[in-house]
């Protein structure tokens, strides 16, 4: 079985920001996360993205969770990904209009999962998220036998991206993965 976890505005922005170098907006990765250059048109489609993940046999696929902030009750972004096949796990933003409680989240429900209802030398943990937050969770993960993916942009932080099992970069899934 497979467990999917998404933290869907890192993967968003920093889609954005590779889709912004491909558009010729800015030179190179860096420049793009310097400056604060953007594709504003980029979308990630989460059926795609879904199909993707967990490919063609879904009866393998014991969780597919997003995780993202809260949206204005009017807004229909997360019945979207719902259709597409994830389960949300939704945090409201802070006082200051920031994501909050999103690394953590999927950090504790991964580990959750794996300890709770995961099989060491079975299971697969597929994380779709960039930075180097989650390195511990992986160490400790790794140390029990879990095989933990990471899933991301090129640009995912090295001790991330080294710290998993295996890597899977998406750059060159970018226009597969638009809407």
């Amino acid at each position: 079985m497979d467990y999917i976890y998404v933290d869907n505005s890192n993967l968003y922005i920093e889609g954005r920001r590779v889709s912004a170098v491909a558009q010729g907006l800015a030179s190179n990765i860096r420049e793009a996360m310097d400056l604060g250059i953007l594709d504003q048109g980029y979308t990630i489609s989460f059926g795609k993205l879904h199909e993707f993940l967990a490919g063609d046999d879904l009866s393998k696929i014991k969780r597919a969770a997003l995780f993202g902030s809260r949206p204005p009750p009017n807004d229909s972004i997360w019945r979207h990904a719902q259709r597409a096949g994830f389960e949300l796990h939704l945090e409201d933003r802070n006082i200051r209009n920031k994501e909050k409680k999103i690394d953590t989240g999927i950090a504790t429900l991964l580990t959750k999962d794996a300890y709770k209802h995961g099989q060491a030398a079975v299971d697969t943990f597929v994380l779709v998220a960039g930075d180097s937050d989650y390195v511990p969770t992986i160490n400790e993960l790794k140390a029990d036998g879990y095989k933990v993916e990471v899933v991301f942009w090129n640009h995912a932080a090295r001790e991330l991206r080294e710290a998993a099992c295996k890597f899977t970069p998406l750059d060159s899934y970018l226009e597969h993965l638009r809407i």
